[in-house]
């Protein structure tokens, strides 16, 4: 347990990181791989080269190009043909001279061009149209004195040439250009995924988009292993049997036996269901395609299905094979839902054809399937069926000892100092899974290269885990009233879990400021628990509300600092009394939901009523109560305890769990109180 002193009543959330893994397997590009998938464990050296036969555009493809060429010549036609300038007659151009109209004209020859003043109406056929620039042709047998007329109008003679309509030559090459340029585009591009060997997934004008974004992995001395693989062997177990059946598959196949279909890895993030499935591979030594969910889904629909199909046929090609989707989640949930679009949904056409590839008419013969998840709840029920995923692997945190284990494996090359003890260190790491004890050692060896460490030391280790847990220290000015406030506060909690019965042992006590929190007692098992008793969760009540009870016994007022502690004893008490049965006047009756679930009062058959709700909150109330009471007695009947326990923190800021016992210890034969 750790409990803290906040600065203000601010909540705290953590988070947690989703990395199982332990090692990284180097990358390579193979230019023969035939459709660049990730692939470990497989021997390339002696698989007979495969060719790839270029496949030419289809019949489709050159009609959209044909139409292509054609929109850009009708286009450039209207857009680029000729000029704007209108025919007019030649005696309505004289007459619009005489009427001083004409506002200036070019000629060439017998040519000329203009703008008048004013629009002018033309006929033209049925219809009117008006005409601002115009041209006109003068006939050759015309004898009037042109030039005279014009500049008695003020009409402007232009020296400049007049304009030309553009050459059709010059339109046709503007036209197809940008077509050139991009069937240019898409020929240099549709030869570069081949020569890649992009895979399957139709070739039309959009197949590149259905191949896979993945690389491939060659087999190296480097590879993952179950020697890597440590505190979750029940996972372990079941695994190697796929394994050993890979290696041998006479051995099962001559008694009936045949072999599973899909695994299915579950389980919280960061316990190494990523890392089991790299495990396999490196173990089984057969092709290995690894892909994440999210990387079968694009904006255009159907892609998804294409690259689940083009990942199938490759596997089947090179079976016994394992395939491996991470996080499934992404594309296996439920159909039916209301955010989706019924069989047109993207998502939906790559899980039916996931479905489609594991247990179809045809099915994938030698392909096993791995599959990993956080949320195993949320999945479609026709992947999970017998047939598709046959077994169903849960990846729990590790106990105590596969904690040690892990760490064992993570300080394969750390130097450790004597006093670091592995077996007490895990002691310390509750409910962590193998990503937060591989992180924890990086940071505890950054800590100790930082101060200048040879080795690293159980101190830069409880250090490291504050830090992970609180946050980095806070190099902030504190007034003495409130570090002597904090002090007490957390010198409440600790002496609380010394003196309470049952209670985890106190490891640590520190006034530094980290994060939100001004202080922090850390407190945890020896030995990991699976259940609780009443008596052992009403001790932690008490402990938590020793910080609280700690500021009223010394200074007769309480502050916003116990906030988290609150949070944390109210949540507990409901637990007890709405889910656990451990209230005399709810009796054994569940009447809370889970966490997530929870419905108002009269919403539904199974919702609690008003007056279950009410009785609820009483009871939380007198448990919460008669723990802070209890918590108020023992600290006044122990003060000198606290006294020293806080005086100490001031000193020393930080307290061991050695000096913490010690200190009660020693205050306890002077004959100040009784510690049990």
């Amino acid at each position: 347990m750790l409990t803290r002193r906040d600065k203000s009543p601010t909540t705290e959330t953590s988070k947690e990181d989703d990395d199982g893994s332990m090692r990284r397997t180097p990358a390579g590009d193979d230019p023969a791989s035939p459709r660049g998938w990730q692939v470990e464990g497989a021997d390339l050296a002696d698989e007979p080269a495969k060719t790839v036969t270029p496949r030419r555009p289809s019949k489709r493809v050159w009609k959209f190009i044909l139409a292509l060429l054609v929109v850009n010549l009708i286009i450039s036609a209207v857009v680029g043909g000729g000029d704007d300038h209108q025919r007019v007659p030649y005696t309505l151009f004289v007459e619009q001279i005489d009427e001083g109209n004409v506002a200036e004209v070019t000629s060439r020859g017998e040519d000329i061009q203009g703008i008048f003043t004013e629009p002018v109406i033309v006929p033209d056929g049925d219809d009117e149209q008006e005409v601002e620039d115009f041209k006109t042709e003068r006939p050759s047998f015309a004898e009037d004195d042109l030039l005279v007329r014009l500049i008695a109008n003020d009409v402007v003679v232009n020296a400049k040439p007049i304009d030309d309509p553009t050459p059709f030559w010059q339109r046709l090459l503007l036209g197809l250009l940008p077509t050139l340029l991009l069937v240019g585009i898409f020929v240099l591009g549709f030869r570069v995924l081949r020569a890649r060997g992009g895979g399957g997934g139709g070739g039309g004008l959009l197949g590149g988009f259905g191949r896979s974004k993945a690389k491939r992995y060659e087999q190296s001395s480097s590879r993952t292993c179950f020697d890597d693989i440590a505190g979750i062997d029940e996972a372990e177990e079941q695994l190697a049997e796929l394994v050993d059946f890979l290696r041998e598959p006479e051995k099962y196949s001559k008694l009936g036996g045949s072999i599973p279909k899909g695994v299915l890895l579950s389980g919280l993030p960061g316990t190494g269901k990523t890392l089991l499935a790299r495990a396999v591979a490196g173990e089984a030594d057969v092709p290995f395609f690894s892909m994440s969910a999210s990387e079968f889904i694009e904006m255009i629909v159907g892609v998804g299905a294409s690259r689940v199909r083009d990942l199938f046929e490759q596997a089947k090609q090179s079976a016994p094979a394992i395939v491996f989707i991470d996080e499934l989640d992404a594309i296996g949930r439920a159909r039916g839902g209301g955010a989706t679009m019924g069989g047109h949904d993207e998502r939906e056409q790559t899980l039916n054809q996931i479905l489609t590839e594991m247990d179809g008419f045809t099915g994938s013969e030698g392909v096993i399937v791995l599959a990993a998840t956080n949320r195993p709840e949320v999945l479609d029920s026709a992947l999970l069926r017998a047939g598709r995923f046959d077994r169903h692997v849960v990846v729990s945190p590790p106990d105590h000892a596969g904690r040690e284990a892990i760490l064992a494996i993570h300080t394969r090359n750390v130097p450790l100092a004597e006093n670091a003890d592995l077996g007490a260190i895990a002691s310390m790491t509750p409910g962590m899974v193998g990503a937060d004890l591989r992180n924890l050692m990086n940071e505890a060896a950054l800590t100790a290269a930082k101060r200048g460490h040879d080795e690293v030391e159980h101190g830069d280790v409880t250090d490291a885990l504050e830090k992970i847990v609180l946050g980095a220290e806070r190099r902030i000015v504190i007034e003495d009233d409130d570090r002597r406030r904090t002090a007490y506060h957390e010198s409440g909690h600790a002496l609380l879990g010394v003196l309470q019965e049952g209670a985890d042992p106190v490891r640590k006590v520190s006034i530094i400021p980290r994060g939100q929190a001004l202080g922090v007692t850390f407190q945890s098992p020896d030995a990991d628990r699976y259940s609780y008793t009443k008596s052992y969760l009403l001790g932690r009540i008490v402990g938590a509300l020793g910080g609280r009870a700690a500021e009223e016994v010394v200074f007769d007022e309480v502050t916003t600092g116990a906030e988290s502690d609150l949070d944390h004893v109210t949540g507990l008490a409901r637990h007890m009394v709405g889910r656990w049965g451990m209230s005399p006047a709810i009796g054994p009756v569940a009447v809370l939901p889970a966490p997530g679930q929870e419905l108002p009062a009269g919403a539904g058959p199974i919702a609690p009523s008003a007056a279950t709700i009410a009785l609820v909150d009483s009871e939380i109330r007198r448990i919460v109560e008669e723990c802070y009471a209890t918590a108020l007695k023992t600290l006044r009947e122990h003060r000198a305890e606290l006294d020293g326990l806080a005086e100490a923190l001031l000193e020393h800021e930080t307290l061991d769990e050695h000096t913490v016992y010690k200190i009660v210890s020693d205050l306890h034969r002077s004959g100040s109180s009784e510690v049990s």
